[in-house]
This record gives structure tokens, sequence and C-alpha cells, in this order.
């Protein structure tokens, strides 16, 4: 049996290794010794950008996506597997921080403060709820375009997740840059009690027979020393791993 799952260029999570052309990481990993468990022979990997992640699967072009997080207007149109991570939000931006960015209040707080995003992620709507006005806020479709964007000046911060973020300061090796996990989360979520939000696989709502087999490997596997040694290769650890196992 064959299976597709589509991914996005965004490590750790995944991207297309340059030297072997093959998609890889953490999420990448994950599903491979998920689907492999199952008796899935045969396992294809389709790069798309972020806004293709949900229409596509809905309609049938892939059979999966890498872990992407959980809202319940996403749920509307996919099927979500049990959740395999929590992740708070973070920024890339400049190196020494010169507005003094730490979280989406303080962007709000800055009428000069830009901020970049990929489109269809849920940072747009948390940066928004934190009073982010819109004309603060430049969309991207790739990864790649918001970091160049920021190496030029045209926005001054790009707001993914801080785990992301920190992983790919240290990939890019740029002075210039550096990433700043968001301060007061719990504060500005409004809760004493802040939880990360979750992530997780997502299939077209009518493929019932594999999530079904997802979710019971999922919930063996998950937490297992396996499974930690392989997400600690790429950054993930208890923090990220640990609140999904409750």
């Amino acid at each position: 049996m064959k299976v597709t799952i589509a991914y996005i260029e965004e490590p750790p999570f995944g991207w297309t290794d340059v030297a072997s052309g093959h998609a890889t990481g953490a999420d990448i990993e994950l599903a491979e010794c998920v689907l492999t468990a199952i008796g899935i022979t045969q396992i294809a990997y389709r790069a798309t950008t972020f806004s293709a992640l949900l229409p596509g699967v809905q309609a049938g072009d892939w059979d999966m996506n890498v872990p992407l997080f959980v809202t319940p207007q996403r749920a509307h149109t996919v099927a979500f597997s049990t959740p395999v991570w929590a992740i708070g939000d973070g920024f890339l931006l400049r190196a020494g921080n010169p507005k003094s960015l730490v979280n989406y209040a303080a962007v709000a707080r800055r009428d000069d403060a830009r901020l970049g995003i990929i489109a269809g992620q849920v940072q747009h709507d948390s940066a928004l709820a934190a009073g982010v006005r819109d004309r603060q806020i430049t969309l991207f479709d790739q990864q790649s375009e918001a970091i160049q964007a920021l190496r030029e000046g045209r926005i001054d911060a790009y707001a993914s997740t801080a785990l992301g973020n920190r992983i790919l300061a240290s990939r890019i090796g740029d002075a210039n840059l550096e990433a700043v996990d968001h301060a007061n989360a719990g504060a500005s979520a409004g809760t004493d009690a802040y939880r990360a939000p979750l992530g997780a696989f997502s299939f077209n709502r009518n493929n019932t027979p594999l999530r079904t087999a997802v979710n019971a490997q999922l919930r063996a596997y998950l937490g297992s020393d396996d499974h930690r040694a392989r997400m600690a290769a790429y950054g993930l650890s208890s923090q990220e791993i640990d609140p999904v196992l409750a």
C-alpha cells in the first residue's frame, strides 16, 4: 500500500535535503516510523506551500499532511490525528532586537513594527487577536521569502513556532539574526495556565481507515525512548512532547 504525505519547507519539522533531494525532518521521520509500523510499504512525499496543505488533502491530491496546529476552523475541513507535539510561538528578528519585540502585544504597541507571517498559519490570527493591525502584517507563501524580507528590512520580525525559529537561526548561522521566544505567553493569552498549541497530522475526513491506524500507532509510540531519541535529533524535547501524552 502507498501513502503520499505533503510537507512544507519548515525546519526542523520538514524540508528537502539539498544533497539527496529527499524529504527530511522531525515530522517526516515520525510519519515514516508510524506508517512503516502499520504496514505501509511505499511512502511518497509532496512538497507544497502551507496554504495548499488543507485544500490538497481535502481534495484527495495526497493522503495526509505533516502536523500543523489544530484549530476548530481547520477541523471542519479535515480530520486530525491525535496530537504529536505542543509548541508556542516566537520571532526571528534582527540581532539585538532593536524594537524590543518580545511578543505580539509588543508589535501592536509599536506602529512602526512590521511582522511577517506565512499565509494561513495560526500566527496570523494570534497576532490580530493581540492587537496587531493588518497594515503591520505582510503575508508570505514560503518561509524563505519571509527570511529574505527580514534581511532586507522590509519586516522587523518573522512569526513562527519558537522551536522552529531557534533551529532556523542555528541553521542559517547569520550573526545578524536571532530567535526570540514569546515572553509572558500565558498573560497575553489571558490565562494563568497557558498551554502551548497542539499540532497533529491531518487527513481527508473520509479517509477513516488510515487515520484510525495512524492514531493507534501514535498512541503506542509517542513518548517511547525511540520516539524521544529521534525527535531530540531535531531539537524537540520533553517540553514539546510531554504535553501531548496526558
